[in-house]
């Protein structure tokens, strides 16, 4: 009882340590069958989370849980074997348009009313990892479509790994430039040119709500008498 009362609660928190784990799991390069079950079931329990965390109008979480069913329908495919490059572009697709949906989702909700609690600060966090995930995903399907989009000293292959993807997109979006993956192509440069837009913008935004809503807290109560 007391973990269900914690995932309503916090479904953002969940969704956080999900992601966390599935970083973690990147780090490992095993390609037998246990592994890609894991992940995998790990990917769909993350979907999942996304569909938890949207919270919009009616239109917009049928749209939502569309793109996260077509990325657990296509992700299933893709498990058993069937894994051409439309069904890879299919799936991809539906999981960035999830980790968007989720991330503008999460955002409206941070910005819903004047008062913060422990979900909207986990709610912070999950944005920023979801428009990175989302733009990772974008990433590859740039490669999938456009072969040798990045250029790697490490390795000169036309498909990046989705570690490499990823660091890329933590890179851009935190504005360190610690990544050795260059965007070469010019649609690979326009992704890269928009997330770091969003992400220095998102970065600006969520500091300034976050002070506002510390200022608001500490306000002066009025006094209700006079």
């Amino acid at each position: 009882m007391e973990f269900w009362a914690s995932f309503r609660l916090l479904p953002s928190a969940w969704l956080l340590l999900v992601q966390f784990i599935l970083l973690i799991l990147a780090m490992l390069t095993f390609d037998s069958l246990p592994y890609r079950t894991l992940t995998w079931s790990l990917g769909v329990l993350a979907l999942l989370l996304i569909a938890k965390v949207i919270r919009q109008t009616p239109m917009f979480t049928f749209l939502g849980l569309t793109f996260v069913s077509g990325a657990i329908l296509s992700s299933v495919l893709i498990v058993l074997g069937y894994s051409n490059l439309y069904i890879q572009l299919f799936a991809y697709s539906c999981e960035a348009l999830a980790y968007f949906s989720a991330a503008y989702g999460l955002f409206r909700y941070m910005f819903a009313d004047r008062y913060l609690t422990r979900d909207e600060l986990f709610a912070a966090a999950a944005v920023f990892t979801l428009i990175a995930w989302g733009f990772a995903f974008l990433y590859n399907i740039c490669q999938l479509i456009f072969p040798y989009s990045f250029q790697n000293p490490n390795n000169p292959h036309a498909f990046q790994t989705w570690l490499d993807l990823l660091f890329l997109s933590f890179s851009l979006q935190s504005a360190t430039g610690l990544s050795d993956l260059m965007p070469i192509t010019p649609p690979a440069r326009v992704l890269a040119m928009l997330q770091m837009f969003c992400g220095v913008m998102y970065l600006a935004l969520i500091v300034t709500r976050l002070i506002a809503l510390q200022y608001i807290t500490h306000l002066p109560k009025k006094n209700s008498d006079k």
